[in-house]
């Protein structure tokens, strides 16, 4: 039994056979006390974060959920690939309903081919800000393409939030409020000494160590606005996997993690033993886009042999590491540059091809009228209302049916009514990054560019076809990053750039040899990313921003992936017991 779960070994004729159950995680709500004071929070088994899943690559997980929460749900199993088991991704109304108050699903799938770190969390609404954990997938070999760590340790960067989450959610898709944010920032759903009330003082998570033993920290950032930077004082990391994904080896003295992002990192424990802060600090473009409080947890690495009395090279306070400034984005641009991979995946000589679908999709803020009104005074006029959109297309969830199930009950040319095609381009061009465009005012710059329609979109791709997707990060009312996520299937991630991306420029520079693959890209600020993928893996496959307001705000589109020739490449019907839409509750 770990940590609620409980995993089963299974011998036969001589080989182990692993099966991996999950008896039971019960969703529902209670108080927790932080800062003073009492909180009402959805939790899974009463833990934040929530349990771990862990398994061996090939093992099955079977994952039975009891909902007692008074909301629907649905648990996304982020990064894993669900080969021919769309109906199990848990994306709410993408590929199920959500499980209703007082009822049960259970979720069935296999991690074969993945080794490394994911993350499992909420998909419905904004709830995944305490609905979450990590997934840990080890090797069947039991053995890495690096030294083997002494031991592994998760570390989940998170918020805390005092505010009702439904309710935030809710502003969110109608036009967003910046004063809505969370009271602090966590490391494994502890906010640290940097947070106090009344003269209490918040418990940080401490990670003791042995002097000159190796540590895997499996960083995981759960939170639902902020990229993060994290340091540990006195330490360099060896980075090793990023998204289950194994890349060559760097060093570094500090991680740049986004929203959905996972990245493994081996820390040696080689400074004098003493006490040292491990920090996670949020970081935020600077105006004039809209500024938000600084987040900042830290917790304490700890050496087991570190003198009680200070002495030697020991200080009474634990070592603090010098952090990013929050403005500083450059510093993630740079990290995530020198992510690449290992140049033996079978599918790297496939993109290395022949190009089928060509996608150049523009991230951004624009505005609709009110009403549904044709045309109305924008530039922040009570007229109109902020989205967030692909291509001036801000994405309408479905509400009668799933995406999944209306592909599944359609004729053969999948077309079914209300759902509209993903331009493959912006409706015009401009300069995209261009800072005039930040500041939302009356007859500003950016006002003839905000026109935004709303539609539940997707992009059809044929079985096997090779996907190129260009994400340009714009300057329209703001000029965040935007961690790009794509359920089922990972990708290639070839270049990323400043400025507005040029193909005759840019092409040349792809790196088409050991490109790192991941299933989140952090687009940059003011940038763009360049990515390609294997679209083997039939279904309907959510790609969204993994920042809570911009997929709350629209940001988001569905990839439709077609069956194959044959059986074993074809999805399978839906499970008997799969949630339908009827007396959903918000």
């Amino acid at each position: 039994m770990v940590n609620g779960l409980l995993f089963d070994d299974c011998c036969s004729a001589g080989l182990v056979i692993f099966l991996t159950t999950v008896t039971s995680l019960e969703v529902k709500q209670e108080n927790m006390r932080h800062l003073c004071n009492d909180t009402l929070v959805t939790l899974v088994n009463g833990q934040f974060p929530g349990p771990a899943v862990e398994a061996t690559e090939g093992d099955t997980v079977i994952v039975h959920l009891v909902n007692e929460s008074p909301y629907g749900i649905t648990i996304h199993w982020h990064g894993v690939k669900q080969r021919l088991s769309c109906w199990d991704d848990g994306a709410g109304m993408i590929t199920q309903c959500p499980i209703q108050p007082n009822t049960t699903f259970t979720y069935r799938f296999n991690v074969t081919g993945q080794e490394g770190t994911l993350w499992w969390h909420a998909h419905v609404s904004i709830l995944r800000a305490t609905l979450h954990g990590i997934i840990i997938i080890r090797p069947k070999s039991g053995s890495y393409p690096f030294q083997k760590p002494h031991m592994d340790i998760p570390v989940i960067i998170g918020e805390w939030w005092q505010r009702d989450l439904m309710k935030v959610d809710k502003n969110f898709s109608n036009g967003g409020h910046f004063s809505d944010n969370p009271a602090g920032a966590t490391i494994n759903g502890k906010l640290g000494d940097l947070y106090n009330c009344s003269g209490f003082v918040e418990d940080n998570f401490v990670l003791n160590v042995e002097q000159g033993k190796t540590y895997m920290l499996r960083l995981v950032n759960a939170v639902l606005f902020s990229e993060y930077y994290f340091k540990v004082a006195g330490h360099k990391f060896t980075v090793v996997g990023a998204d289950a994904n194994y890349v060559k080896p760097y060093t570094t003295d500090v991680v740049a993690v986004a929203p959905g992002e996972t990245i493994d990192v081996l820390m040696v424990a080689d400074a004098p033993p003493c006490r040292y802060y491990m920090v996670a600090l949020a970081n935020q473009p600077p105006a004039p886009d809209p500024q938000i409080p600084v987040f900042m947890s830290r917790g304490v690495v700890q050496y087991n042999n570190a003198p009680i009395n200070v002495g030697g090279n020991c200080t009474k306070e634990a070592l603090m590491p010098e952090m990013p400034d929050q403005h500083d984005t450059l510093a993630s641009f740079y990290f995530h540059g020198n992510l690449s991979g290992l140049p033996s995946n079978p599918l790297l000589a496939q993109i290395q091809g022949h190009v089928d679908e060509h996608l150049y999709i523009a991230l951004g803020k624009g505005s609709i009228c009110k009403g549904n009104k044709p045309s109305c005074k924008r530039g922040g006029s009570d007229e109109s209302i902020e989205v967030a959109y692909m291509n001036n297309v801000s994405f309408h969830l479905p509400e009668k049916m799933s995406i999944l199930e209306a592909r599944q009950n359609t004729k053969a040319n999948g077309a079914f009514m209300g759902v509209q095609d993903l331009p493959s381009q912006p409706p015009r061009s401009f300069n995209f990054t261009d800072p005039a465009l930040i500041p939302v005012v009356p007859g500003g710059k950016l006002e003839e560019l905000e026109a935004t329609r709303k539609a539940t979109t997707m992009r059809r791709f044929a079985h096997n076809a090779v996907v190129e997707v260009v994400f340009q990060s714009t300057a329209t009312m703001q000029s965040d990053s935007n961690p790009m996520h794509l359920h089922g299937h990972d990708f290639f991630v070839l270049a990323q750039g400043h400025g507005n991306y040029n193909p005759a420029r840019d092409v040349s520079g792809y790196n088409l040899v050991d490109p790192a693959l991941k299933n989140t890209v952090q687009v940059p600020r003011l940038g763009w990313a360049a990515i390609r993928f294997v679209a083997d893996n039939p279904g309907a496959w959510f790609m969204h921003c993994h920042f809570e307001f911009h997929i709350a705000m629209g940001m988001a589109t569905v990839f439709e992936v077609a069956n194959g020739p044959t059986l074993d490449e074809t999805l399978p019907p839906p499970p008997s017991d799969l949630p339908k839409c009827t007396n959903m509750k918000e």
